[in-house]
């Protein structure tokens, strides 16, 4: 019954907001104040829901989630997480470093403020983030801190699970947010990488001034280059979305055949584990195509798609939660959230409320920024014709054929040879001792017998880094690298963990067919 009074209440409800269902916007959009800020409050809703829907599967499911696999919801399951393992919503304060610089140095805050605060800041981080903390922590700043040269993670999932409060603060405003996305998502990203967010920010931006699911997902990737990988994924999925618009198995099944591999991710090669941006994006849109507006079918299908499977329907339920508005979220997802709404996340002193009053006072001051206006009960949004970013790709050239597991100290190991044109070591110490928190390990890497570049690898702390060295753009052919642990010391080891090779283009398969 809860389902049948929504589809009714829906359409009058978008009316009387301001949303439109034709497949275009109008160049002004004008709602009330308070409509306003129950979309934002949708927004930061629909994350919060989502990723707490999605967490018990988080990266267990290389395949889809059986439809028949009961997914838990109840009054208490938010509180549980916010008590027993915050760092679930990661999603969320990363978020909120954003926004809270926005808030305290204004919207022309400088990049270093944003990778200061994310680099500085207590909370564990992985895959792009925890490279890019490393990277800055020793000097490299953005936009090099992103770059696939210094990150090999660089077109992982993580900018697009971070970068909802550039849509949010930009309601109806699609480049607008997608300017905001730009230095601050090359602290951790680039090209694929950094798309996952432009995508997932221009969404958010849309999700305000239209309620029409399949014209934002076409019209948001209008600010993708044609030329990338990222959107020739998305056209694809939006295009057997049409073909196939009764089961969304078909979609995901087509979307990995042809875009379900991982190029730079050390841990994502020739595993069943893909934390790229590419494949996890169409894990959203998948979810709100095939949602078709309905709030549990949306996030139920982008959590069963599997991989990131808590951040993937913490962005298809935030966009939705935008459309839909606070008001608009059936209670029976949204009660667990009155439990938490002024308790801050773990890592923060900002709670869901006042995450979203500050999204609301940035709003605010973006709106006028665009050209629109704001009076005491209203606002009226100039909103734009979305427009492509600059074109990027990480790893041209570069190909990840063989991966080699190693094991030792750089002494034991030795001479590595490999044919091909670049290669990444992977590394951790043994044991992880904290009596010696301030070492760093300081090894020179020679390359054909001449030092290619010396790096300082912290054995302890939120400094440290899951790669020892990333070395690229050598010519095609064999190549010798050694490891020359320069301050080695009895107390911990260096381990080199993997070698991941990369040649011109993927390796052949020579089987014999018989």
């Amino acid at each position: 019954m809860r389902r049948t009074l929504n589809s009714l209440l829906l359409p009058l409800l978008l009316l009387a907001v301001g949303c439109t269902r034709t497949a275009s916007v109008p160049k002004e959009v004008t709602m009330e104040k308070d409509v306003l800020m129950d979309k934002i409050r949708g927004a930061w809703a629909g994350q919060v829901i989502g990723c707490t829907y999605g967490g018990p599967t988080e990266f267990k499911y290389a395949n889809f989630i059986s439809d028949e696999q009961v997914l838990d919801w109840n009054d208490d399951i938010i509180k549980w997480w916010y008590d027993h393992s915050p760092g679930l919503y990661d999603d969320i304060y990363m978020d909120l470093t954003f926004v809270e610089v926005f808030e305290r140095e204004g919207l022309e805050a400088p990049v270093e403020s944003f990778a200061k605060a994310f680099a500085h800041a207590e909370y564990p981080l992985w895959h792009a983030n925890l490279q890019a903390r490393y990277n800055i922590l020793q000097g490299i700043m953005p936009p090099q801190s992103g770059h696939w040269h210094n990150n090999v993670h660089s077109d992982d999932i993580d900018f697009q699970i971070e970068a909802d409060y550039a849509g949010i603060m930009a309601p109806g405003m699609v480049n607008s947010a997608t300017g905001y996305t730009d230095e601050i998502g090359h602290i951790m990203n680039y090209g694929d990488g950094w798309y996952g967010g432009v995508y997932v920010a221009a969404m958010y931006a849309l999700a305000f001034v239209s309620d029409d699911i399949p014209f934002i997902v076409k019209e948001a990737l209008k600010t993708i280059p044609p030329q990338s990988r990222y959107y020739r994924c998305m056209a694809d999925v939006i295009r057997w979305w049409e073909q196939y618009p009764e089961d969304w198995h078909i979609t995901w099944a087509l979307a990995n055949e042809y875009y379900g591999y991982d190029i730079g991710c050390s841990g994502g090669f020739n595993a069943a584990f893909n934390i790229d941006a590419v494949i996890n994006s169409a894990y959203i849109i998948i979810g709100l195509l095939y949602g078709n507006g309905n709030f549990y079918r949306t996030i139920d299908i982008s959590t069963r798609c599997g991989q990131d499977s808590d951040c993937n329907p913490a962005s298809a339920g935030g966009i939705l939660g935008t459309i839909l508005g606070y008001s608009g979220i059936p209670e029976y997802w949204k009660a667990p959230l009155y439990k938490v709404e002024d308790v801050p996340f773990k890592y923060t002193d900002i709670s869901f409320n006042r995450a979203c009053q500050m999204s609301y006072n940035q709003a605010l001051q973006v709106i006028r920024l665009g050209g629109g206006s704001v009076d005491d009960s209203s606002v009226t949004i100039k909103t734009q014709e979305p427009e492509a970013v600059r074109l990027e790709q990480g790893f041209e050239g570069h190909w990840p054929i063989a991966k080699q597991g190693i094991g030792k100290t750089p002494s034991q190991m030795g001479e590595f040879t490999f044919e091909g044109k670049g290669v990444v070591f992977t590394c951790r110490f043994a044991p992880d001792r904290k009596e010696i928190p301030d070492y760093q390990a300081q090894v020179d890497v020679l390359v054909d017998g001449k030092l290619y570049k010396s790096v300082r690898l912290p054995a302890y702390g939120n400094g440290k880094s899951t790669e020892l060295c990333c070395i690229w753009d050598l010519p095609q052919g064999t190549h010798r690298v050694s490891l020359n642990w320069t301050n080695e010391t009895k107390e911990i080891d260096l381990i080199v963990g993997s070698a991941i090779v990369f040649a011109d283009k993927p390796a052949p398969v020579t089987h014999i067919d018989q």
